[in-house]
């Protein structure tokens, strides 16, 4: 079987998906898109305004870009995980 190349960590792409990757490619596009939203979101500047004027809660948003990310090395290990080149020789 040849070998699949490894995307590059966080924020890397996936290999072109095939087969049951399709999932898990799907998916990290997905987790990254949220990332990125959050991101934008600049939860830390909105901690300097007063609490009338927020749209979110920024610690709410922290939380959420540390649970989107552990979901990104979940989804990564997974994929890696899954590699048939992994079981050696």
């Amino acid at each position: 079987m040849p070998d699949i190349p490894r995307k590059a960590m966080h924020g890397g792409m996936m290999s072109a998906p095939s087969g049951e990757d399709d999932f898990l490619y799907e998916l990290q596009l997905e987790v990254e898109a949220e990332v990125t939203l959050v991101e934008a979101s600049h939860p830390e500047g909105a901690a300097g305004l007063p609490v009338t004027e927020w749209l979110f809660d920024p610690t709410d948003a922290e939380r959420e870009e540390v649970g989107l990310r552990g979901l990104l090395d979940a989804v990564e290990a997974l994929e890696d995980g899954s590699r048939p080149d992994d079981h050696g020789a």
